[in-house]
């Protein structure tokens, strides 16, 4: 299969991109390299796939080092005639979309970034795949589409009409806009609505790495809605499995389906939505507590209140996930907070 994945300077996409190369597929890896967070990382995971970043100019598609099988470029999502030129030279059979601008609280500020990459960029990579026989897209969605839903476990059969962020809201419309190409062109669509993913390699704005970062430099850490928070932490390598599983999987039509049905997850067209957690949600003190266990030091914390978009709990029912694809996340918070906490000492030099 050649497979081009967007994303894969980013975190899920850096680890999709191995776990296929080591299965022996021919990937493609597309990011824009943007600076929302510590480009170190970045560059760091982009070297991890055999790229010399010093070769890296934007819109040159560079071969790895390591492995005949990968190439990559430094290309925007809103840059609609560069993608176009990649998908006609290139002619891809999968397209795996986990570019995005991420982050709820970066929304409330500065919204229109969300609406480029978010929206545009979306739209261009829908074209892409309807103009080139793409034969799966399959995208990142994400939990906070559940927005004021209250009823827990969150199940893709839910109304998710109530996001209280844009980022949520981009990606509720990301769903929309995939079931309207799913039921026109007949393009198989499958979005992925990912719990808190945490794991080596992980976002430098996210809980985990912040509050390492924080316990190492002997600075408090940010404890919001004063500890109350309950999040499915998800570790990568379950959300990776999960994602190939899904590309190896197709939605088919189903002239079968009732639109009187309760369940959104699916339709008439080759369109599926599913949970990818751990569902088993933790509780944010229990989540900081293995971490200090880890590292063998206690936090000084700030007891905060709820930030704006945020919401109190996650907690992802999976049963479509071990019906269709006999898989459930299961890597323990212990487990995976190790693992993150000895690549954040390598990777930082951390005595």
């Amino acid at each position: 299969m050649k497979i081009l994945i967007t994303g894969t300077a980013g975190f899920i996409g850096f680890h999709l991109a191995n776990k296929l190369l080591k299965r022996g597929e021919q990937i493609f890896g597309l990011d824009s390299i943007n600076d929302y967070y510590d480009i170190r990382v970045k560059y760091g995971r982009v070297e991890m796939t055999g790229i010399d970043k010093d070769e890296i100019k934007y819109g040159k598609l560079i071969q790895s080092k390591t492995d005949s099988n990968y190439q990559f470029i430094q290309l925007n999502l809103e840059d609609r005639e560069g993608l176009e030129k990649l998908f006609a030279e290139q002619k891809f059979d999968k397209v795996i979309n986990l570019a995005a601008q991420a982050g709820v609280r970066y929304s409330l500020t500065n919204p229109q970034v969300y609406m480029d990459s978010n929206i545009t960029g979306f739209l261009n990579i829908l074209e892409c795949c309807r103009h080139h026989n793409i034969k799966h897209l399959t995208y990142a969605s994400s939990s906070s589409v559940y927005g004021l839903n209250e009823s827990q476990p969150f199940s893709t059969k839910d109304n998710v009409d109530h996001p209280i962020s844009l980022y949520a809201a981009s990606k509720k419309a990301n769903e929309l806009m995939a079931h309207t190409y799913s039921h026109l062109f007949k393009i198989p669509t499958t979005g992925l609505r990912f719990f808190t993913v945490y794991g080596p390699w992980g976002r430098p704005d996210m809980a985990l790495f912040l509050f390492t970062k924080a316990i190492f430099e002997n600075k408090p850490i940010d404890v919001f809605n004063h500890g109350e928070m309950q999040r499915d932490f998800t570790y990568v390598d379950d959300i990776v499995e999960g994602i190939v599983r899904v590309n190896d999987n197709p939605p088919k039509e189903n002239p079968d389906w009732n639109p009187n049905s309760d369940d959104a997850s699916v339709s008439s067209a080759p369109y599926k939505i599913y949970n990818i957690g751990n569902n088993n949600p933790v509780k944010l003190m229990d989540f900081i507590t293995a971490l200090e266990q880890k590292i063998g030091k206690t936090a000084e914390k700030n007891m905060l209140p709820i930030q704006a978009g945020d919401v109190p709990s996650t907690y992802a029912d999976v049963s479509d996930l071990i019906r269709d694809l006999d898989y459930k996340p299961q890597t323990s918070i212990q487990d995976g907070i190790d693992q993150f906490v000895d690549w954040y000492k390598d990777f930082f030099k951390v005595n």
